[in-house]
């Protein structure tokens, strides 16, 4: 019985293989031995996914409800809460973004100098480290249009005869002082165009159309798409586009209980801050007022993507992320209009995902971090991260499966710059400019550790504004374990390194 039945059963199984092994090779192609095809395909119909991120800047999560297309975002798909970035300042933490690795490991900890800004980037060799050549490698058409990092002007040439576009890049569209959003140049895939004044030639509305023609080109040609959109919005000076002007008539700034609130027990860079003046207060008022203006051309732009993505007939096979390079605090600890502290208000930024097969409606709580994009583009597209990422990919969490070894903490590490000088970020003399730090954050405390000897330790769970100060009153026990797994984390290399590093002690109760 069984006899007649074998060469029945062989074919079958011949045919089975052979069906197999094509699609094992179709779905490898374009890969290279820099980047093997990984487990996570997002398509349901096999098909490379398309990516579209949305980086804005300095846009803390008290802008997200004026934001109706990125709080559609939310219902329709996944939110991030505990999303945090390496280094609460645009350079370090969009050269994390591009690398996948923490500061201490591409050497961009500041704006500018020896180790910040663009040389800095170029000079330790990221710009190789980015997802652009690895997505570029994986067949993918890639574009970045925007904001690079700080330093980067339009007609560098960085030793070539025109202006210079990075490798790994279909499509170049990027400005180098765009924060007022008009008078600037873009270098145009090795052009230099300049922008004026007129109402057509606001940025982020230059780049929206950038983006959409970007999309409906990859349409035509077939091929799946990376593309990043980098705002210089809502940065100061939080300039609106000219129909936003006159919206949200008498908005005020949130006032949060940390709001005008000296910390308890503050360290030192703290201490001589005094409480906000009424002519402050009300300056805080007028620029968030001016923030929230600023980015309804952000919003009003991811509308159009999704309207171009839907008209094309791409939508149900497109990611779409959106987030921020770093917070912002306007007076919370009696902290001036500024960011860089390893406070909530200014490391903890939105992240936003929609696409094939997220979850609608649903919030991700475990700690993740900037670091964590590269791998996950590179995942999403079908590509093993290379070893030298210090992320991981969010691919699993974001389509709703969970992680049984994730890591217990995210690492924060800070330099204070050596000069101010050209520096949009630089903090004024009154604001409080924090000293070199590292930081820990968990999911139910932060710790921070100054490199003038200072300490300090806010238990989130009795504390979430983070206003007193309790390394005071941490056992020896206690402090020496966080000081250990600080460590560790700053030492990290790799994902497998940086993965071991994340896990805390467990003895370590809250010390309050």
């Amino acid at each position: 019985m069984f006899g007649s039945r074998r060469p029945r059963v062989l074919a079958a199984l011949c045919a089975a293989l052979a069906v197999a092994m094509l699609a094992s090779c179709n779905n490898r192609m374009g890969d290279t031995a820099e980047g093997a095809t990984s487990d996570t395909d997002a398509s349901a119909s096999g098909k490379k996914p398309n990516i579209v991120y949305v980086l804005t800047d300095d846009l803390s999560w008290n802008l997200v409800k004026y934001m109706p297309h990125v709080q559609e975002m939310q219902k329709k798909g996944m939110t991030f809460s505990n999303f945090f970035a390496t280094d609460s300042l645009c350079c370090p933490s969009r050269t994390s973004i591009l690398t996948g690795q923490f500061p201490h490991n591409t050497g961009v900890f500041t704006n500018n100098g020896d180790d910040g800004g663009y040389r800095a980037f170029l000079k330790n060799g990221n710009e190789k480290k980015t997802f652009g050549p690895a997505m570029q490698r994986a067949g993918y058409r890639t574009g970045f249009m925007g904001k690079y990092l700080n330093g980067y002007q339009p007609g560098d040439k960085n030793g070539t005869d025109k202006p210079y576009v990075p490798a790994g890049w279909d499509e170049w569209d990027v400005a180098g002082e765009g924060y007022h959003e008009y008078n600037y140049e873009l270098n145009e895939n090795g052009k230099v165009v300049p922008y004026g004044k007129a109402p057509q030639d606001y940025l982020t509305d230059v780049l929206a159309k950038k983006a959409t023609s970007f999309v409906g080109s990859s349409a035509e040609e077939k091929k799946p798409f990376m593309l990043e959109v980098a705002t210089f919005a809502p940065h100061g000076p939080y300039t609106p586009a000219p129909r936003h002007k006159g919206k949200f008539p008498g908005l005020k700034a949130p006032q949060t209980d940390a709001y005008d609130k000296a910390t308890v027990n503050a360290p030192e860079w703290q201490r001589s801050l005094s409480p906000l003046t009424s002519k402050e207060k009300q300056g805080i008022d007028r620029n968030f007022a001016k923030r929230a203006r600023s980015v309804q051309a952000v919003d009003e732009m991811i509308g159009q993507l999704e309207k171009t993505l839907e008209d094309t007939g791409l939508a149900d096979n497109t990611y779409i992320v959106f987030g921020s390079d770093n917070g912002f605090h306007m007076g919370e600890h009696r902290l001036r209009t500024g960011k860089q502290t390893a406070y909530d208000t200014d490391i903890n930024v939105p992240l936003m995902v929609t696409g094939p097969d997220v979850p609608a409606g649903k919030k991700v709580s475990q700690l993740a971090e900037n670091v964590d994009l590269n791998p996950t583009f590179q995942d999403l597209a079908g590509v093993d991260s290379p070893s030298g990422v210090d992320g991981r990919s969010l691919g699993d969490l974001m389509h709703g499966r969970t992680e049984d070894e994730w890591r217990d903490a995210v690492l924060v590490e800070h330099h204070k710059a050596a000069s101010k000088k050209g520096d949009p970020d630089a903090a004024p003399k009154n604001a409080g400019d924090p000293p070199t730090y590292a930081a820990m954050r968990t999911d139910d405390s932060l710790y921070v550790e100054y490199t003038d000897g200072e300490r300090e330790f806010y238990d989130l769970d009795s504390d979430p504004e983070q206003l007193t100060n309790r390394e005071a009153s941490l056992s020896a026990e206690q402090r020496a374990a966080m000081h250990r797994t600080l460590t560790a984390l700053q030492k990290c290399k790799g994902a497998e390194s940086c993965q071991d590093a994340s896990r805390t002690e467990s003895n370590s109760d809250s010390g309050s």
